[in-house]
């Protein structure tokens, strides 16, 4: 019972959690809105000058598009990599245990591609100083940072756990919490002035609304997974299915 009582706490606990870590993006999102209004307003004829402008400029252009859909396309093909290693381990296959490495493995790889080349005019590859690319305002910009962070950490946390060195059975939370903090921050992220803005908007959350829901379904799996029960339950079945979509969405991307 205090057991169960226990697995409850933490549920609300990491929920309320989500809800925080997701709003932040919100936040900078309609500030990085209103500095934009400010900027407009203030000099009109000097805007394509700074910042705003340029990634006005870049927002929309054949060489934005082609960055922003190869960017998208390479993350699908890492998601989809995850996803075939938890169907296997979905459905308890005896063979290609290797494959449990690929997962961690294409986190750790994805981390650092966001990392560095998420945005062209990002650090460490663009005109942009580490300060304003993480403390900027640029909501765009520090969600693929964000991303990039949450990554390496989890992929870190997941390569450790196969190795045997994080035993405990609360290190398989982290996992499934980003997909639900990426899921929710979908949900808020946006590609500035862009002419498929309405497109982008729905393709994100219908990504991230897969992305909450196989989260918690992984959630549900592993906290509730009876000690002595060996084989997947269908929560994982559907984490894995839904990861695998949201692979194959990344891969068809386009703006």
């Amino acid at each position: 019972m205090l057991q169960e009582s226990h697995r409850r706490y933490w549920v609300r606990f990491i929920f309320l959690f989500c809800l925080f870590f997701s709003a932040t993006p919100l936040w900078a999102q309609h500030d990085e809105q209103n500095q934009t209004s400010v900027q407009q307003a203030v000099s009109p004829d000097h805007q394509h000058h700074g910042t705003v402008g340029h990634q006005a400029g870049w927002e929309g252009s054949v060489a934005g598009i082609a960055y922003s859909e190869f960017n998208h396309h390479l993350s699908g093909i890492w998601i989809l990599i995850i996803g075939l290693s938890e169907v296997r381990q979905a459905l308890a296959l005896p063979y290609w245990a290797w494959t449990r490495f690929l997962l961690p493995g294409a986190l750790l790889a994805a981390g650092s591609f966001l990392l560095v080349w998420s945005d062209h005019n990002a650090w460490p590859i663009g005109s942009l100083s580490f300060m304003q690319t993480f403390f900027g305002g640029d909501s765009e910009i520090f969600q693929h940072k964000s991303y990039g962070i949450l990554s390496l950490t989890v992929g870190t946390i997941e390569l450790l756990r196969r190795f045997g060195q994080l035993g405990h059975a609360m290190w398989a939370t982290p996992l499934p919490v980003f997909a639900i903090i990426g899921g929710l921050m979908l949900f808020g992220h946006s590609h500035g002035i862009h002419p498929s803005a309405d497109k982008i908007a729905i393709d994100h959350a219908i990504m991230g609304t897969m992305a909450v829901t196989a989260g918690s379904s992984k959630l549900l799996s592993d906290w509730f997974r009876s000690p002595s029960h060996t084989r997947s339950s269908k929560w994982e079945l559907l984490w894995a299915g839904l990861i695998m979509l949201i692979g194959i969405q990344l891969l068809i991307y386009s703006e």
